[in-house]
């Protein structure tokens, strides 16, 4: 019963990480990256659809992105879809095919971005401790139930608190990471 407990806490922590390494490609850096437009939807026919479903995106050089439309008469809605994004791009259309140039990031929007990454990984850590506590919680009702001994309830305390560190660590890694992705110029 204890070893399902902490599976699951290692299972759900490892969903937290996987979904902030998500999260973490949707922040821009100076660099292309194609990540950057796959949270973007656009109306197609009456239902919101991603640009992947619509387009192939592709990195064209280090500061441009290109965007090729499958269906012409959506070249328009893409466009202004990626104008209107809060990313701050000014696409470029070409034929059937959509530039996407990234501006240099400023100093001062480095650093502003900097806190942003910061703020994901304290909320990627703080994920991470509410699954802690949650089985914590549980393995606690476990031995007040008498389904489980001191003994074994400690020993859950100290097997979770190592998965916790585990996925901590990983986040830190994650934010220093990204941190120098971003200040790089």
């Amino acid at each position: 019963m204890l070893d399902e407990l902490v599976n699951d806490a290692e299972s759900r922590m490892k969903k937290s990480v996987e979904s902030m390494r998500v999260e973490m490609q949707k922040i821009r850096t100076g660099r292309a990256s194609t990540a950057l437009l796959d949270h973007l939807y656009i109306n197609y026919y009456g239902s919101k659809t991603p640009i992947a479903q619509m387009a192939t995106v592709g990195v064209k050089d280090s500061r441009t992105l290109s965007v090729t439309v499958w269906d012409k008469s959506m070249l328009p809605a893409l466009e202004k879809a990626i104008m209107e994004s809060d990313l701050g791009l000014n696409p470029m259309t070409a034929g059937d095919v959509i530039h996407v140039p990234l501006p240099p990031l400023t100093e001062e929007r480095r650093k502003e971005m900097t806190k942003i990454v910061r703020s994901e990984g304290e909320n990627g850590k703080i994920a991470i401790r509410n699954i802690r506590r949650d089985v914590l919680s549980d393995a606690k009702d476990l031995r007040k139930e008498k389904e489980i001994s001191e003994d074994e309830e400690k020993r859950a305390i100290g097997q979770v608190q190592k998965i916790t560190d585990k996925y901590a660590s990983q986040i830190d890694d994650l934010v220093h990471a990204k941190e120098q992705e971003v200040m790089e110029v």
